[in-house]
């Protein structure tokens, strides 16, 4: 791809999706506005670089079809009452620059970091015990299928036992890693 697509992107989305995970991280919400901000001026550059499909990756098609893995790989989490909407339309956003194939590394990293971090955040604030029986909750909930997409073992549900993790951050850091392992040359 064009080298002076992937410096705009790095110029554009890095600081784009580290506000984006300041605001999830201090509000538990991505904007709407952000989020489309960030998704409506991927496809721009997506365009203005490389039309609307390029052989081998880039343009508008490129970018929609990244917006669609972050759609999908993120849907049925929030479908399950898993995460927030903005998590998922911060994906798609994200798409919208990278590809479906950048996305879809990028979300494998977050997700990655982001279990980590739920590691990090329970062990550190001593509520293994309550996350074990949240886990359990959570087994529960998906061996039925009305139960798995209904409030019940939903993030929001579990009250003191547990703390939300503001997903748009590893979601971001996952991003960041991919983009920059792409961007110096990585096996990506």
């Amino acid at each position: 791809m064009n080298l002076g697509y992937w410096d705009i992107t790095l110029a554009l989305l890095i600081p784009a999706t580290l506000y984006a995970s300041w605001i999830d991280y201090a509000q538990r919400r991505v904007p709407n506005w952000l989020n489309a901000l960030i998704a409506v001026t991927g496809l721009a550059f997506q365009g203005w670089f490389f039309g609307w499909y390029a052989p081998g990756g880039g343009g508008v098609g490129w970018g929609l079809l990244g917006l669609l893995v972050g759609f999908g790989v993120l849907i049925i989490p929030w479908l399950m009452h898993g995460m927030g909407a903005g998590d998922v339309k911060l994906m798609m956003a994200i798409g919208c620059w990278l590809g479906p194939w950048l996305t879809l590394l990028g979300f494998c990293a977050g997700g990655i970091i982001g279990g980590l971090a739920a590691v990090v955040m329970i062990v550190s604030t001593g509520r293994t015990v309550h996350a074990l029986a949240n886990l359990q909750t959570i087994c529960d909930k998906v061996q039925r299928w009305d139960t798995a997409f209904g409030e019940y073992g939903g993030a929001r549900t579990f009250g003191h036992t547990s703390q939300l993790l503001p997903y748009g951050v590893p979601l971001t850091a996952g991003t960041l890693a991919v983009l920059l392992t792409y961007y110096c040359g990585g096996w990506l």
